[in-house]
Parts: C-alpha cells; structure tokens; sequence
C-alpha cells in the first residue's frame, strides 16, 4: 500500500492509501465530498546512521572483495570450560 496526497479546494490536503500504481488523478474528499486532485510531494526518506552506512558498506565491500586472513589475531585464546554434563560422569 502506498500513501497518496489529495488536496481539496474547501478542505486542504488529506491522504488516501491504495494499492501502488493505482491512484487515480482526482478522489473524493472525505469531509466535503468534493473532488480534491492528487499532489505530488516528496517521499517521506528516512536517513540512515553512520554506523549502520558504514556497516552496510563494508559488508558491501566484502562481496566483492572479502578481507583474505593469513594467522589469527592476536590476543588470548578463549578459556574452553568443560560441558556441565561432563561433571556428572563416573570417573575411572
């Protein structure tokens, strides 16, 4: 569904929600019932934050061109603990 803008001469602008593609050029306005014609106005565009163009990008990149990796990053070794159920076993 898609917004449309409408104005109508004794009322002002209001707007109807149809299908995409299918406004028609004049449309009833709900509170006169008058003909009201459709306005072309700009899309509502969200912007995006800088973290998240730069993720996007990035992730864009890596497509195409992926980081090729040669050894392990340093630092330490993550401590590996011991499954819980392993505890509960008889031990020799």
């Amino acid at each position: 569904m898609a917004t449309y803008e409408y104005l109508c001469s004794r009322c002002g602008p209001f707007d109807v929600k149809t299908a995409i593609g299918t406004a028609p050029p004049v449309h009833r306005c709900p509170a006169c019932s008058g003909t009201a014609r459709r306005v072309f106005s700009a899309p509502g565009l969200a912007t995006t934050p800088h973290a998240v163009a730069a993720l996007h990008d990035r992730q864009e990149q890596s497509r195409d061109a992926p980081e090729v990796v040669s050894e392990l990053p340093p630092g330490r070794a993550p401590v590996r603990r011991p499954h819980p159920a392993l505890s509960r076993l008889p031990r020799p």
